[in-house]
């Protein structure tokens, strides 16, 4: 069975600096109308950078959820940025620690249900320290975390950002 929905237009609600709103008209596998709404959205990179067996992670607050949140180093891509070099860059500016080399893990959909978003996720080898250089604006403090410490902090629910229970997941599993 075919399960692929067409589009019939696209109908901007809101265009702005990091998304983008969309009502779309669309039609069904079977053809019935339907109304898909999407949030689209540059993508981004984030980086799982281990040191000394400690996780590098940002302390951040997030807006949206009224929190602070726990997450690996991450950023909106730049038009036409390669993933590999802004995940690089958020590692550097957010954390101070510095990379040549970024393998990509995987690449993550976050909520597909309503938004174009894909989080690039690399791992940086051959780390070495640097100064950290957060954007202007941006409030964040850099903790290293031993692995052990950082998988009970998943299993208590006081790591929930998405990117990064996925990227510790995925490094538990190479383990």
């Amino acid at each position: 069975m075919d399960f692929t929905e067409k589009t019939v237009r696209r109908n901007y609600i809101y265009r702005g600096k990091i998304l983008s709103l969309r009502c779309d008209d669309a039609a069904r596998p079977d053809g019935k109308p339907c109304k898909r709404e999407i949030v689209e959205h540059s993508g981004g990179a984030a980086i799982l950078c281990v040191a000394n067996g400690k996780v590098v992670l940002v302390r951040q607050y997030r807006y949206a959820y009224g929190e602070v949140l726990y997450e690996i180093p991450a950023g909106k891509l730049e038009k036409g940025e390669d993933p590999s070099s802004a995940a690089r860059r958020e590692l550097s500016e957010e954390t101070g620690y510095e990379t040549d080399s970024a393998e990509l893990l995987f690449t993550l959909y976050p909520s597909p249900g309503y938004t174009d978003e894909k989080i690039y996720v690399y791992e940086a080898a051959d780390v070495r320290a640097g100064t950290r250089h957060p954007d202007e604006g941006e409030f964040l403090s850099a903790v290293s975390i031993p692995l052990k410490e950082a998988y009970g902090m998943i299993e208590r629910g006081e790591i929930r950002d998405a990117k990064t229970v996925a990227a510790l997941l995925h490094l538990k599993s190479r383990e």
